[in-house]
Formats: C-alpha cells, structure tokens, sequence
C-alpha cells in the first residue's frame, strides 16, 4: 500500500515555505491506518517488546492501536502538567520554540524494552526528549519509530547515531 496517497500536504503550515504533512488523512482512512499499525506490529512482533511509550499528542493514537494490537501496555509522554501521578520532565527545543515533555516516574523500569512512537520525525527535538524521559527510568528503548520521516531536517540521522529508527514513509523537503 502507498501510505503517501492517504498523507495530505498543507502547505504554508505553521508558518509560510513549510509543507505540512497531515497524518490525521492517514487516520481517517481506515485501509491505511490498519496498515500502518499492522507494519509495525509485523515488524515488532517476537522482539521482547514490553510497553509502546506515545509522544502527544498523534504518537497517543498510534502507539495506543499499536499497544492493543500487540496486547501491550501504553505509556503516555505528554506535555507539562498533563500526567495526573508524580512525574519526572525534559525539557527540549522544537523547531518552533520550546517544550516540556514528562511521564510518571511509575510508567516503567530497568526490565521495560520499549518502542517509542510518534506521527512524524522532523528536527529530531520532541524524539530525544522522550527517550531521556525512558532512559531515566532505566527502562531499554528498543526503536524509535515514526509514520513519516522528513529526513532533510536531520532528525532521522541525528536519532540513527544513538537508537534503532523505522519510517514507514520518507519525503523530502521541510
């Protein structure tokens, strides 16, 4: 299946010379979205995978389809002050400014083998953050994974020097 047929371009979005790719046209087609998760369940299955740890806000939908097709549980890493329970932070840059990201200091420990899953690989920024987040609770990161890969923004590689990384789908450009 070409999952680039179901990804939408906006263009001039968030700011002008940017081309937006929209993964929520992915999720709308049900074809693709199944896809999708069945490629990475396929590709992680008999890996010793523990947990599927999701970035917000995309990373929630796909790491948790992926967590109940593979009968696994799913962490949440959120932005500051979401999580409920005591947490532990990282705070990290985006391309368009700063962030914090956390998890509860009891979502995993040194016997967790996880992947971390997001929509989308751009500068890298929000990717490293979470794996500092899995890292300080000892926890092993198996991959980091991604829907789309837009690897002329360096974050594929810079990811690549530490982790595991898998793209379903690459596109050139910003």
């Amino acid at each position: 299946m070409d999952l680039k047929k179901s990804i939408r371009n906006i263009p001039d979005f968030p700011k002008k010379g940017i081309q937006f790719k929209d993964v929520t046209s992915l999720l709308k087609d049900a074809k693709a979205f199944q896809y999708s998760i069945d490629k990475f369940a396929q590709h992680y299955d008999d890996k010793g995978i523990t947990a599927i740890c999701g970035v917000e806000s995309r990373g929630f939908i796909i790491g948790a389809a992926l967590a109940y097709k593979m009968q696994l549980p799913f962490i949440p890493i959120r932005k500051k002050a979401k999580l409920p329970a005591e947490t532990i932070s990282v705070d990290y840059n985006l391309e368009y400014g700063s962030d914090t990201l956390e998890i509860h200091t009891d979502a995993l420990s040194a016997n967790d083998k996880v992947v971390i899953i997001d929509d989308l690989m751009a500068t890298g920024g929000t990717m490293f953050a979470a794996a500092q987040l899995v890292e300080k609770l000892q926890a092993k990161i198996y991959e980091i994974s991604v829907i789309i890969d837009l690897p002329d923004l360096g974050g594929s590689d810079k990811i690549k020097e530490k982790y595991n990384f898998l793209s379903l789908v690459e596109y050139e450009g910003h």
